[in-house]
């Protein structure tokens, strides 16, 4: 199975009203941006999500949303990740009809050693039919999936994809050097993601996208045309901040871009917290210099 994910990615974020309600019109309204903004592929349901504050009903009901507006316009991958194997693989038994890929990030917490995490995924990926993009990172799972165990999770034929958030340029490298040419790397990290495809990756699953994705995915367009003058530019215009998106955690920081935007308000769910004062009134300043307002 080829990797069919390239490009710019967006990993969305699930727009609450001030109640912790999930505001369903907002959430149309992000699609929308994404599919005029040039994004090639929408993430549901990933950390940027808020996912662990989900109940699977609301999951569900986001998901239904995005593909209800997106209506076949960009490809659809599902977030189904944990650190119970089997339950994991229970809940891929259940996606609906119309998903088009799965990510689905390393264990966490139970700190798993590297047999453990190769038989992980062979045991999920028996569980569908559907290509799965794994997810490497590090800082929020506690331990990383080694090139190696990339290159043979990648011999798994329905494992066509790993999103890369180690951090570690060596790391990736040589995960690119030692791929068969059907398997996708993506970016995991926006600040390096220009970089990452001059040097072989395939595109991203971003953050700052959600915000600017007119931007971002001219970004990611000319790296992977070899246009490397313009993709500078708006990888050095989006790097400021992109550096304040991550100050206070995620997404804290992107909320407060698309609420400049129009799209949604910042309210998040317990335990994440709404930034400071002093990085919102940064990142409205630098969105609206970014937009030309």
């Amino acid at each position: 199975m080829n990797n069919p994910f390239t490009g710019s990615g967006v990993a969305l974020v699930t727009p609450f009203h001030k109640d912790g309600s999930i505001d369903f019109d907002a959430l149309k309204k992000l699609v929308q941006l994404q599919i005029d903004g040039g994004t090639d592929f929408l993430v549901v349901q990933g950390t940027t999500g808020e996912s662990p504050t989900l109940s699977q009903d609301e999951k569900m009901q986001v998901l239904q949303t995005v593909m209800d507006v997106n209506q076949g316009k960009l490809k659809i991958v599902y977030g189904v990740g944990g650190n119970n194997t089997l339950a994991v693989g229970e809940n891929l038994k259940k996606v609906p009809a119309g998903v088009d890929g799965i990510l689905s990030v390393s264990p966490y917490y139970n700190k798993p050693i590297q047999k453990g995490i190769i038989e992980h995924y062979k045991y999920i990926a028996s569980c569908t039919d559907l290509p799965i993009i794994l997810y490497n990172v590090p800082g929020r799972t506690g331990s990383n999936v080694l090139p190696e165990t990339t290159i043979t999770l990648a011999e798994i034929p329905n494992i066509v994809a790993m999103k890369e958030a180690s951090g570690s340029m060596e790391q990736i490298m040589e995960i690119i050097r030692l791929r068969k040419p059907d398997f996708g790397v993506l970016s995991g990290d926006d600040a390096i993601t220009m970089p990452l495809i001059a040097a072989g990756a395939d595109g991203v699953i971003s953050v700052v996208a959600n915000a600017f994705p007119e931007k971002f995915s001219k970004m990611v367009h000319a790296s992977m045309e070899g246009d490397l003058d313009k993709a500078r530019k708006e990888h050095y215009d989006l790097l400021p901040i992109t550096k304040m998106f991550f100050e206070e955690g995620n997404p804290g920081g992107v909320k407060v871009a698309l609420a400049v935007r129009g799209i949604m308000e910042e309210n998040m769910r317990l335990p994440l917290f709404p930034v400071s004062d002093g990085l919102r009134a940064r990142i409205t300043l630098e969105t609206n210099n970014l937009l030309g307002i």
